[in-house]
């Protein structure tokens, strides 16, 4: 409860970690020089769930974050630079500028790291920034550095550590530290944003059957549009094979630039061992220049945790992830370099990626296609990557993260939630749509991602309803209040909207990816269709480098810009439609037969928080890019 209360105030809260022990001990400690880091605890480590002590021999890697000198300094500069009525506008400071000015002192990392190797920890590393130290250490010296003792939960499935209680640390530190990740393990549950709807991941291969389309309603189904979903006459489409990137420009009115020049990161766990050979067999599939490894960079950030693979989470998935973000954003900018920063697992180093690429400023893009599918964590996960998310505005970094792929989450839940980070004010959240382009490349119909799924008889070609899939994430904040630039845009909400902007996303009208997977017949190259919010943010960051090289300088946090001009984009309005596919039971051929589907358009039957519609949703926000797109950075 305590957690749940500081989140409605979180900024205003002095939290952190996680922790256990009794209540007894916690005060006996906050009586004896220590202070109690309030909220620190998960609010899923609780004694129902709770299943045994953690092992004391246990490893662990975690972080400890020190927040800025200037918190609300750091906080009003980001603003101003991110605001076009304001006169500092776009007057980004360097990274050395930032630290001069707002990075902790070097007195005070020292304080720490002293504390820690005290207590047994090895010190692992610090950023540039001093934004944190990692450090090693076993449960049972967790357990007596932070005045806890740490348990096994059984939470979604899975059996994840963390302290029975809200942790300590000695009152010296009270104003040093801001918050420790690592402790317990909330990070298991991070969710990459792509769907392919297959069988088996797609590094262990994955194709789509046919009948497939070139483009939308090139081919039609012999199935009926269910009950209201008939937009569109005559019978629903069977699915395109996957939209190209001259298809997805065309239909948003974008041409004549190629981020060249411009720097697009792209932040995952893990990283494809053939990466750039499929990349750059894809590209020339598309007729598109390939890359050669000085523009496709690779980066493992120092300081983070090599772990062995953490089967949990789908180590070969992150491969799909990886394939998807890098050829989304080469697609549209074929000509800008590619960062890619990967960290070697997918435990809580996300964080860690984020910080080093603001803090080294190794692009003035960012994006991320994976998310919390909710608000509710321990403050100590939130806080700290606010601050770098803070550092990546005033230093002129525009930060996308993709907005989930549960819609309002209320299938996981039972209640609307919106997914974070795409909820940090500090990030623009990039919603999803199901986009059907022409022959001749128009957008025939645009709508927002929501998507029931119905079974197919194809002798008496009859559909029956099985539920609700899925649909581009999106909501209100619980943890955020309404940013100023929503405000001002004459929305009323009670806390920050989700999301800012959108593009494609749906899997009926996704992406075309190829990547080395492996088939019942071998390992080789293949070409399948995905869609998700995964694919819209890397999508909407390609195109943000174009703009920027339209501009000629780089645009930053970009949200005060898209509020303020939001003619620049397309209104996604309600179409309420369908269309069919056909899946390999086995999902790689027909040796075990294909099964034949309908899916759903703008539906929010299970999402019930969400409707697109005129004006700002919570499916699409502000809308697709439209023609004025391009210029809109030179307002």
């Amino acid at each position: 409860m305590k957690a749940t209360i500081c989140f409605s105030r979180l900024l205003s809260c002095s939290l952190i970690l996680t922790a256990t022990l009794s209540t007894t001990s916690v005060l006996a400690a906050a009586s004896s020089g220590r202070t109690t880091l309030v909220g620190s605890a998960p609010p899923w480590a609780t004694a129902a769930k709770n299943v045994g002590a953690a092992d004391a021999a246990t490893d662990v890697g975690f972080r400890v974050y020190l927040g800025w000198t200037d918190p609300a300094g750091a906080e009003s500069l980001a603003r101003a630079v991110s605001d076009p009525r304001s006169a500092t506008y776009r007057k980004f400071l360097t990274p050395n500028q930032f630290r001069s000015r707002f990075s902790p002192a070097a007195s005070d990392v020292a304080k720490v790291q002293n504390w820690l190797r005290s207590q047994g920890f090895s010190v692992v590393y610090s950023p540039q920034n001093n934004h944190y130290i990692s450090a090693e250490g076993s449960v049972a010296q967790l357990a007596a550095a932070f005045g806890v003792q740490f348990d096994l939960y059984n939470v979604r499935g899975q059996t994840v550590r963390a302290p029975a209680a809200d942790v300590s640390i000695p009152s010296s530190l009270a104003g040093v530290v801001k918050a420790v990740i690592g402790l317990d393990e909330s990070y298991q549950f991070v969710e990459t944003h792509h769907r392919v709807d297959a069988q088996a991941p797609p590094s262990a291969g994955f194709r789509n059957a046919p009948p497939l389309s070139s483009f939308w309603a090139a081919i039609s189904s012999p199935y009926a549009f269910p009950a209201g979903f008939t937009a569109i006459a005559g019978k629903a489409p069977w699915a395109v094979r996957g939209n190209t990137p001259d298809q997805i420009k065309s239909a948003y009115g974008i041409s004549g630039y190629d981020g060249s020049g411009q720097t697009v990161a792209i932040i995952d766990a893990y990283a494809s061992p053939t990466i750039l050979q499929d990349v750059n067999q894809w590209s020339t599939n598309r007729g598109l220049p390939t890359m050669t490894p000085a523009q496709l960079v690779q980066v493992v950030p120092p300081g983070v945790y090599k772990r062995p693979q953490n089967p949990k989470q789908d180590p070969q998935g992150w491969y799909g992830e990886e394939t998807l973000d890098v050829e989304a954003v080469h697609g549209m900018a074929p000509g800008a370099k590619i960062v890619y920063v990967g960290a070697p697992n997918n435990y809580q180093d996300l964080d860690a990626a984020m910080n080093h690429v603001v803090d080294q400023h190794l692009a003035q893009i960012v994006t991320n296609s994976y998310g919390f599918p909710t608000e509710l964590l321990p403050p100590g996960y939130i806080k700290p990557l606010e601050d770098t998310l803070i550092q990546a505005a005033v230093e002129g970094i525009g930060v996308y993260f993709s907005s989930g792929d549960n819609g309002d989450e209320t299938v996981n839940f039972g209640f609307a939630v919106a997914d974070w980070p795409a909820s940090s004010p500090w990030v623009t959240s990039v919603g999803g749509t199901a986009l059907g382009v022409g022959a001749a490349g128009t957008r025939v119909l645009e709508t927002g991602w929501g998507t029931s799924s119905y079974n197919c008889n194809s002798t008496t070609l009859a559909c029956t309803r099985t539920g609700w899939l899925y649909g581009a994430g999106g909501g209100v904040s619980v943890v955020f209040a309404e940013p100023a630039y929503q405000v001002s845009a004459g929305l009323t909400l009670t806390g920050r909207g989700v999301p800012d902007v959108a593009a494609l996303a749906d899997p009926q009208t996704g992406y075309l990816v190829g990547q080395t997977q492996t088939f019942p017949e071998g390992v080789s190259y293949d070409e399948y269709r995905i869609g998700g919010t995964s694919l819209a943010s890397p999508i909407f960051a390609g195109l943000m480098a174009l703009a920027d090289q339209k501009a000629g300088h780089a645009h930053g946090f970009a949200n005060p810009l898209f509020y303020s001009y939001s003619a620049a984009f397309h209104d996604v309005g309600s179409v309420k439609t369908a269309v069919a596919r056909r899946n390999f039971v086995n999902g790689v051929d027909a040796g075990a037969g294909t099964v034949d589907r309908l899916r759903t358009f703008d539906d929010y039957s299970g999402s019930p928080t969400q409707h697109t519609g005129a004006g700002w949703d919570n499916v699409t926000g502000l809308g697709t890019p439209g023609s004025a797109f391009l210029s809109l950075i030179g307002q």
